[in-house]
């Protein structure tokens, strides 16, 4: 694939994917909003970011080798605003998305730690979240008693917005838990698996 000015690059899925890497250092993250903010030379962004003009130029190259930064043809420095454009359509997940990478970054976006942070407004999101927690915390076919169940739940819920009891009813009305006899059940992938009833 080729960069806006012409040079050999990583695909554009690859760029969305590394933003974090290249953002994770202060130095170029200062560089990065100093270059947004427009500051158009090696200078500039020093001065602009408080950074050493050797922090500037090792920042600069690799803003640069990761494609949010490019050079003008009069050696200027801009944002690579249409390649991050192209970046973010390409790696949005599709409107509804419920498995691979969209629902990996919905499980990104509201669980950190293994922890719930909170439950997406929308119910696909919402879906994809409770399938993670269950999946994560219960074997299909172990019966829990009650109590398990909420020490489990408890453990995803601290310090978040949402309580076990809720996330529990969550769960048991999605069928990622059934209930019955005092007991709960994560059912087994093949329904035919599991003869129990709710």
């Amino acid at each position: 694939m080729t960069t806006d000015n012409g040079d050999r690059s990583s695909p554009l899925p690859d760029l969305a994917a590394s933003l974090a890497g290249l953002l994770a250092d202060e130095g170029r993250v200062r560089a990065f909003a100093a270059v947004a903010l427009g500051a158009d030379s090696a200078a500039r962004v020093a001065e602009t970011a408080g950074l050493s003009p050797r922090e500037t130029a090792a920042a600069l190259r690799r803003l640069r080798e990761g494609g949010v930064l490019t050079s003008g043809g009069d050696g200027s420095l801009t944002v690579a605003h249409d390649r991050l454009r192209r970046a973010a359509r390409t790696d949005r997940p599709a409107a509804g998305a419920a498995d691979g990478t969209g629902a990996d970054l919905v499980v990104r976006t509201f669980v950190r730690d293994g922890r719930l942070i909170r439950l997406p407004a929308r119910w696909t999101r919402k879906k994809v979240v409770l399938r993670h927690i269950a999946e994560r915390t219960f074997t299909p076919g172990v019966e829990y008693p009650e109590r398990t169940v909420d020490e489990k739940l408890r453990a995803w819920c601290e310090d978040g917005d949402v309580d076990h009891v809720t996330l529990r009813r969550h769960l048991v009305d999605l069928d990622h838990l059934r209930r019955g006899a005092g007991v709960y059940w994560r059912p087994s992938p093949s329904p035919s698996q599991d003869t129990r009833t709710a």
